[in-house]
């Protein structure tokens, strides 16, 4: 293993160490599959992707974020435009597949309405150059505390509230940064009767974990080789500026089944590794999935 990649598996194990300590789901529903014998470990769980949220404004956003990633060898790939939400985003492919993928978004700030925007600016207009260009990219405590510590100050409340009446991402990224979004289990190497997303979903209603059900629990891409389903977010007790506290979205646990490609159905399934199975993501299943955090669902 090169030192990049290595340092590559350092920051993940950082973002997951804290990303679980807020995120309980995770534990409850690995230890109920251990429990369960759908895994004999937490090692056995293959991380499909991790998300991140960003904001898209001078020296920030995709362009800033991507440099970690693409530093240690992590190739860019499609470009996804959500509309509605005003969002833009790509997903990059790892160097090894024993590293997830990633999907970055960032929100179109010049699109949201001019009250919006002069909050979003009144907390990133002092970041006057690119904050990824001071760090030692070989160094993962230098990524992992630039990944947990805040570029801008603590929001008010008042003000979390006004951007989350138009955009729910912005008020999502405003206060927790860029703190992990999700990771994502892989149901497809899963055991007979767990490696499917239906399958799966059952165990997870089994066990008291709730779904997001926008657009219906099963997400699935237009080919249907892509099935995804998510948690709905923690809810965290948020400290704002002034000692003003409010429940917030925190980050939630997506479930990923890649069907093998039509070209590869027939062979040995020993055989299939994750060049065999559809990659990528879907439009129509990532918009949904965004909601995960989006009071429709949290509040249900």
């Amino acid at each position: 293993m090169n030192h990049k990649t290595k340092v590559a598996f350092q920051v993940f194990e950082g973002l997951m160490t804290r990303y679980k300590e807020n995120v309980p789901v995770v534990d409850l529903v690995l230890n109920k599959m251990i429990e369960t014998g759908i895994i004999n470990s937490k090692q056995e769980i293959e991380n499909d992707h991790v998300a991140f949220r960003t904001l898209g404004v001078h020296n920030l956003g995709i362009k800033s974020f991507e440099k970690i990633f693409l530093h240690f060898g992590y190739k860019k790939r499609d470009f996804f435009d959500f509309e509605t939400k005003k969002l833009n985003a790509y997903w990059f492919s790892p160097p090894i597949p024993e590293l997830p993928r990633i999907f970055v978004s960032e929100l179109r700030v010049n699109e949201l309405s001019a009250d919006t925007r002069s909050i979003i600016l009144k907390y990133t207009q002092n970041i006057q150059e690119d904050p990824v260009d001071k760090l030692d990219l070989n160094n993962w405590e230098d990524i992992d505390h630039f990944l947990h510590h805040p570029l801008w100050e603590t929001p008010e409340l008042e003000e979390y509230e006004k951007l989350s009446s138009e955009s729910e991402y912005a008020s999502w990224v405003i206060y927790n940064r860029y703190y992990l979004n999700h990771y994502t289990i892989s149901v497809h190497g899963l055991k007979k009767d767990y490696n499917t997303i239906p399958e799966f979903n059952n165990f997870l209603h089994k066990i008291g974990v709730k779904l997001n059900t926008a657009g219906g629990e099963i997400k699935t891409s237009e080919d249907g080789l892509l099935i995804q389903s998510s948690s709905v977010a923690e809810m965290l007790t948020a400290t704002f500026a002034y000692g003003k506290t409010k429940s917030i979205a925190g980050s939630y646990v997506e479930f990923a089944e890649r069907k093998i490609l039509p070209q590869f159905i027939n062979m040995d399934a020993s055989k299939i590794t994750r060049e065999h199975r559809r990659d990528g993501f879907e439009a129509s299943n990532a918009d949904k999935i965004f909601e995960s955090t989006f009071v429709s669902q949290t509040l249900k």
